[in-house]
C-alpha cells in the first residue's frame, strides 16, 4: 500500500509540473510573440479615399504624423491597453501642445483600432 500512495504522490506531482510548465510557455509565447504597436498605421483620408493618413510608432517612443502637416506627432507610450500620444497642433497662426489618450480596442498584426470617446479611428499597417 506504501508505494500506491507514493506512486499517486508522484503522478500527480508529475501532473501540476507539467501544468505549471505549459502556462509558464503559454505565457512567454503570448508576451514574447504579442502582436507590436510600433509602425506605421494609416487609414484613408476622408474624401480622399486614394489618400491614406495616419501615425508612425517608433522603437523608444518616438511619434510622427502620416500626411497631416497640422497634427505634428512627437512622442507616445502605451500603458495596458492606453496609448497615450503627444506633439504639437499647428494652425491659425499658433502651435499648441497636446497629449491624447486613446483606448486600444483592437491590435493585431495588421490592425489597429483606437477610441476616444465617440471617435473611432480603424487604421491598417502599413
Amino acid at each position: 500500500m506504501g508505494n500506491g500512495k507514493a506512486l499517486k504522490k508522484t503522478m500527480a506531482t508529475k501532473a501540476i509540473i507539467k501544468s505549471v510548465c505549459g502556462l509558464a510557455t503559454a505565457t512567454m509565447l503570448t508576451a514574447c510573440g504579442g502582436n507590436s504597436i510600433e509602425g506605421k498605421w494609416v487609414e484613408p483620408i476622408p474624401g480622399m479615399e486614394s489618400q491614406v493618413q495616419g501615425i508612425n510608432l517608433e522603437e523608444g517612443g518616438k511619434a510622427s504624423s502620416i500626411n497631416m502637416a497640422t497634427l505634428q506627432y512627437e512622442n507616445w507610450s502605451k500603458s495596458d491597453d492606453m496609448l497615450i500620444l503627444s506633439g504639437k497642433s499647428i494652425g491659425n497662426h499658433e502651435t499648441i501642445s497636446f497629449s491624447d489618450t486613446l483606448i486600444i480596442e483592437k491590435l493585431t498584426k495588421d490592425e489597429l483600432t483606437l477610441k476616444k470617446g465617440s471617435l473611432t479611428i480603424h487604421y491598417k499597417k502599413q
